[in-house]
C-alpha cells in the first residue's frame, strides 16, 4: 500500500493544546489497541508525556489473543509501566483503572499531606490513536454521554475536562496520530483494525495482508470462516483471495470479498487474534 498521510489540521492542534495542557495533569493515561499494542502505540505520546505517570490501558481486549495479551502485560510490567486491560464498551476494567491512579498519586498526595495542602482531585489525560475507544472509555469513566462517539477515527474533536465523581478530573483529548508511517506493516495493521478511514485505503491490499498475516497466526480461523483445506493455505495471497471470493459466492467480486474479510476480522468473528506479537526479543522468554 502507499505510504499514508493522515494528520488533519485539528489534530495538530490537538497535539500543541495537549502538550501545553499536559502540565495541568496528573497522571497520562494511554490507551492502546490490544490486537496491536506496539502499533497503536503512539510516538508523539512518549514525546510529550515527559516525566508524568503513565498508564497503559489494553482496549478491546475481549477481542485480542489472551495468550498473547498476558504476554503484553508482562513485557510492560517488565519495563515498570503499569497496565490494566479495559473493555470500554462493556465497562469492564473502569473499577481497577480508578483504584490503580489512586495508587499511582498515593505517594505524591502523602507528600502534600505532610506538607500540609489538601487533597484535591486527581487530573488525567487519556491519549491514543484514532478509534481505539477513547470516548467510550470516557463515557464509562463518567457515567454519561458527554463525549461523542462515533466508530470512525477521528470523530472526537472537542477539548475539555469533565468531572469523574470527586476523585478525578479528565481532560479529554482527540487522538493523535503521526503524519506518516514509518512501516507499511505498521499501516496495515492499523488500517486492519479500524485505525485508519476506510476512504484512504485499498481494501484489497488490507484483505491480502490480513490473508497473510493468519496464514501464519490463525490458519484455523480462516479454514473455519471460508471453507479452506490445508492445501488451500498453500495458495499465494493472490489466489487463495480468488478462492474465497468463490466461497463466499462473490464470483469474481473481489473487491466486496476484501471487504468481508476485513468485516469479519475487525469484528471478531473469526476469532480473537493479536497482530503485533509479544516475541521472545521483546519480553526475553523462550
Amino acid at each position: 500500500m502507499a505510504t499514508i498521510q493522515w494528520f488533519p489540521g485539528h489534530m495538530a492542534k490537538a497535539r500543541r493544546e495537549a502538550t501545553e495542557k499536559l502540565k495541568l495533569v496528573d497522571v497520562v493515561i494511554e490507551m492502546v489497541d490490544a490486537r496491536i499494542p506496539e502499533s497503536s502505540g503512539n510516538p508523539i505520546i512518549e514525546e510529550i508525556k515527559g516525566q508524568k505517570k503513565q498508564l497503559i490501558l489494553l482496549n478491546k481486549v475481549d477481542l485480542a489473543d489472551p495468550s498473547q495479551t498476558k504476554r503484553w502485560n508482562d513485557y510492560f510490567i517488565s519495563q515498570g509501566i503499569k497496565v490494566l486491560t479495559t473493555e470500554a464498551k462493556d465497562g469492564k476494567g473502569i473499577k481497577q483503572v480508578k483504584a490503580a491512579i489512586k495508587e499511582l498519586m498515593a505517594p505524591v498526595f502523602e507528600k502534600n499531606l505532610e506538607k500540609g495542602i489538601r487533597p484535591r482531585p486527581i487530573r488525567l489525560m487519556v491519549l491514543g490513536i484514532p478509534n481505539v475507544g477513547k470516548s467510550t472509555f470516557i463515557n464509562r469513566m463518567i457515567n454519561k454521554n458527554q463525549a461523542e462517539t462515533a466508530n470512525r477515527p477521528g470523530v472526537t474533536k472537542g477539548q475539555r475536562w469533565l468531572k469523574i465523581g470527586n476523585d478525578f478530573e479528565l481532560l479529554d483529548t482527540p487522538g493523535i496520530l503521526w503524519p506518516k508511517f514509518e512501516s507499511e506493516e505498521v499501516g496495515n495493521k492499523l488500517a486492519l483494525t479500524g485505525a485508519i478511514k476506510d476512504a484512504l485505503l485499498h481494501m484489497d491490499d488490507i484483505a491480502l495482508f490480513a490473508l497473510s498475516q493468519f496464514k501464519l497466526d490463525y490458519p484455523e480461523y480462516l479454514k473455519k470462516a471460508y471453507r479452506l483445506t490445508d492445501d488451500d493455505l498453500e495458495l499465494s495471497n493472490v489466489d487463495l483471495l480468488m478462492l474465497i471470493t468463490k466461497n463466499l459466492g462473490f464470483k469474481e467480486d473481489y473487491e466486496k470479498a476484501s471487504e468481508r474479510i476485513v468485516f469479519d476480522i475487525r469484528s471478531g468473528k473469526l476469532g480473537r487474534y493479536t497482530l503485533d506479537q509479544a516475541t521472545v526479543s521483546l519480553t526475553g522468554e523462550a
